[in-house]
Parts: structure tokens; sequence; C-alpha cells
């Protein structure tokens, strides 16, 4: 066991160490793959799952030797539609690491919802393709704070997955191992054709995430004091906490509203009546069998 880690000997770290050793096993295939150097990317949110994820790939370094701005490309994506306080505690973070970049993107939310003529919706999260899952790092592996525990739609995923070039399938490779073997091969055959994903801490628990930050007295947003359980973005339509966001952030539903009626005006034909009306609908009707549900277009994603 590590110095750092035996800080806490009452508490069992051998999943950290686990999840420490997935990160350099990326690191050593990621090295196959870029032998110039190029750091592995690490998607950082600033919630809890990314700090273990942060936390877990500075132990990485260290035992490496290596620095982690050297290792890491840290990339934390502004949406303008995050909980504030969490944007905060992320320029926090980056004063104490001041390789975290900040990604600003290229269009708001507020942008997007005109131009595609209809709010996000649990089947169309044209969002987060645009505003979340934006690297500027591209090639190799990328890191990412995702847990087996968060969804049944994530229990299939592995510690190591790639996303195949052509049809975009996720393939599991847990396999993946350090030495000589035929699996080895054929993952170093195919590398320079597909996305691969490091998912170091995808089999932690709530209670290992929480032993983990408070155990090692790590920062983390606040936010989770006052009984948020994710701090996703303010609106998500995945997240079944919505209308406790738009209580706590108003401002936020103002900007949607506003959002909605540049989206009317830009429709062909006016079916909502005004844009509280889309509003109530998205907040409470999606998903429901309403006529709303037919008035969008949704052929048009890029």
């Amino acid at each position: 066991m590590s110095e750092q880690l035996s800080m806490f000997p009452e508490l069992d770290w051998k999943y950290v160490e686990v999840s420490v050793e997935r990160v350099k096993t990326a690191w050593e295939l990621h090295h196959m793959m870029n032998p110039d150097g190029k750091p592995m990317h690490m998607a950082y949110s600033g919630g809890k799952d990314s700090t273990c994820l942060f936390f877990v790939c500075k132990q990485a370094a260290e035992e490496l030797g290596i620095p982690m701005k050297q290792m890491f490309h840290v990339q934390y994506n502004i949406t303008c539609v995050d909980p504030p306080e969490l944007v905060y505690f992320v320029r926090e973070m980056k004063k104490t690491y001041p390789f975290i970049e900040i990604h600003h993107p290229k269009k708001t939310m507020w942008q997007l919802i005109a131009e595609k003529k209809m709010p996000p919706a649990r089947m169309f999260r044209y969002c987060c393709s645009t505003l979340k899952e934006v690297s500027t790092v591209k090639g190799g592996y990328s890191l990412t704070g995702v847990r087996r525990a968060e969804s049944a739609k994530r229990s299939t995923r592995g510690a190591f997955d790639i996303i195949a070039s052509r049809k975009q399938d996720r393939v599991s490779t847990d396999h993946i191992l350090l030495n000589d073997n035929e699996d080895r091969r054929q993952s170093e055959f195919c590398m320079q054709k597909n996305v691969y994903v490091c998912n170091p801490i995808i089999d932690w628990s709530d209670e290992d995430v929480w032993h983990f930050i408070k155990g090692k007295n790590l920062p983390y947003c606040k936010l989770y004091d006052e009984g948020f359980l994710r701090l996703g973005c303010i609106g998500c339509p995945m997240a079944p906490t919505r209308e406790r966001e738009f209580a706590r952030w108003p401002g936020f539903k103002k900007c949607y509203i506003r959002a909605f009626g540049r989206m009317i005006d830009n429709m062909p034909t006016r079916n909502w009546k005004d844009a509280d009306e889309v509003f109530d609908w998205w907040l409470y009707g999606e998903g429901r069998d309403r006529e709303g549900d037919s008035l969008f277009e949704i052929g048009d994603e890029e």
C-alpha cells in the first residue's frame, strides 16, 4: 500500500489500488499509440465521481513518477446550465491544479434550443453531444468517472471500452492484460481505428466514492451537503429533480423560457401558445401521450 493511502489504515483501500492500476494500464496502451508523449484525455465534470477519478489519476501519476499535467489533459466543459456552485468549485480546483482546462462551447444551450427548434428531450439530447461530450485532444485513451451503480444502462460498461469507428458500438475489453498474449496483440492491431475509453472507478459503489472523498479529505462541491445526489445540467430531462433545481436556481427557468420563445419564433408553424406552455410541457408532460410530441421534427440532428 502506498504511503498516501496508508494515511487511513482503518479503511480498505484495495478498490482504490485496483483503479490506480487500471489508469497505469491505460497509460501504457495509450503510450503505444502516442510515443510522442501526448497526454490522455480526462473528462472532468466537478462532480463526486469526477473528483474520485481525478485523484485516482493523480495517485497513478505519482506512482509512475510522471507529472500529472504531462500524463493527463483534464478538460471541464462549461455548458452554461451548470449549477453556479459547481462552476465555482471547478475554478477553485483550477487554482490548485492550473492545468485543468475550462472549455467554453461554441454555442450555448439557449442558442441550441432555438437552432434545433425543440427543447432537449430524453430521446433527443443534442445538448450532451454539443456541450458535454467534447474533447479538444483526439487519439488514444480517454478516462471517465462512469460507474455501473449510476444506472442500468451503465451496468454493462467495462473498465476498458472500445467505441468502434464504423458502427459506434461499445465493446468491453476488460481482458486487456500487460503481457504478450493474443488479446494484447489484437488490441494493439486495431488501436488506431477506434476510440478507447478507460473507466477506472467503474465498479465503485456510492459508499466507495464517499469513503474515498471523506477518508482522504478531498475537496468536493458543497451542493452534495444540501442533499443533491447529482450535479448535472440544470433542467436535464434525464434528471428526476428538475422542479427542485428550478426552485433552487429560478434564473435558469427564465433563461429556458426566453430560449423557448426564440424557438417558437424560428418554427415554420406556431403550434404553441407561448413559451410558458412549452416549458410546462417540457417539465411535466414530456414522455406522456400528448399532441405536442408530434410538433417537433427530430430527424435533423447533426
